[in-house]
């Protein structure tokens, strides 16, 4: 049975932490190749594995010096039926891995967990297409039918919660809203957003989250945002706005660079660790049900552990 799809321990007044970009940093630390940017391949192989747990270690050794709690999410994003169909997966072998990867955390889990440092095991789903490119879109039926598959299979497992990623449309997040309720499945939407603060549509995250609300009576269990430096939205958060309140996580870029800029990039710009957890306690003030900090694209631990020792210095 899982352990706290029932009952969420992030939502309540703790501090947790997640990790960083993991494809990141298997290709420009780790000196990987990943297919499709895919990790979950990792899980194929057992020295894949044990350098997906080595890099878990060092982001729970911190949540273990800082006495905090943690959000594992499994290394399953590409894992979806068009990404798994162009890696040569069948439908067997994709719910075979999906399943692996919840196997994988579990005995994560069961070394790191304490009674004051829960731990979280959250299955990882991706958009279907380009998380930075929203032009092929699915309506809100389509991306349900679509996502109900990996949904399933995580729910057929311990998975704790679903976390949707670099999600970049409305009509998709609503549809994993929905595929994630009717399997029984609590839900997070991280929305990806632009330099100026707005999702890659032109819509702003406003009123995406009151659209996917409204659209489902309010169903995610709270929502992040992910794949965009805190200098991106900093100032679409204006403190004292209800809306705010939905926002519980974030899971920010470590350079300033734009989405197309990135795609560009040749070497990892992972700007500055210090002035990143900086810049996370000044949003604070703003999102005040902030309670799950990690990071995406060019973060490794060191970013992680800087956005704690900010953060709790509060």
């Amino acid at each position: 049975m899982s352990k706290y799809r029932n009952q969420l321990p992030q939502l309540g007044d703790q501090l947790f932490l997640t990790d960083g970009g993991m494809e990141t940093t298997l290709i420009f630390h780790k000196g990987l190749e990943l297919n499709e940017f895919s990790s979950f391949e990792l899980l194929n192989t057992p020295e894949g594995c044990q350098t997906l747990k080595e890099y878990f270690d060092d982001y729970l050794n911190i949540a273990k010096r800082y006495d905090r709690g943690f959000i594992l999410e499994a290394p399953t994003w590409r894992a979806n039926p068009d990404w798994g169909d162009r890696l040569g997966y069948s439908t067997e072998q994709l719910a075979g891995i999906n399943q692996k990867a919840i196997e994988f955390l579990e005995g994560i889990r069961d070394e790191y967990e304490t009674q004051s440092t829960p731990m979280v095991i959250s299955g990882c789903i991706g958009p279907r297409g380009d998380g930075y490119d929203p032009s092929v879109r699915m309506t809100a039926e389509e991306a349900e039918h679509y996502h109900a598959r990996q949904i399933n299979t995580f729910r057929d497992t311990n998975t704790d919660m679903i976390s949707a990623f670099t999600i970049n449309y409305v009509a998709e997040a609503i549809g994993i809203t929905r595929a994630a309720k009717m399997a029984g499945m609590p839900v997070v939407i991280s929305f990806t957003l632009e330099t100026d603060g707005a999702l890659p549509t032109g819509q702003s995250l406003q009123e995406a989250i009151s659209e996917v609300d409204s659209a489902t009576q309010s169903a995610p269990a709270y929502y992040m945002i992910n794949c965009a430096h805190p200098t991106h939205f900093d100032k679409i958060l204006v403190a004292g706005e209800p809306w705010l309140e939905r926002i519980r996580g974030l899971r920010g870029n470590a350079s300033t660079k734009s989405h197309a800029e990135l795609d560009e990039s040749t070497e990892l710009d992972d700007g500055n660790p210090s002035e990143f957890g900086e810049q996370h306690h000044a949003l604070l003030s703003s999102l005040k049900k902030l309670t799950v900090l990690g990071g995406c694209c060019g973060t490794d631990h060191r970013h992680v552990e800087a956005i704690c020792e900010a953060v709790m210095s509060t």
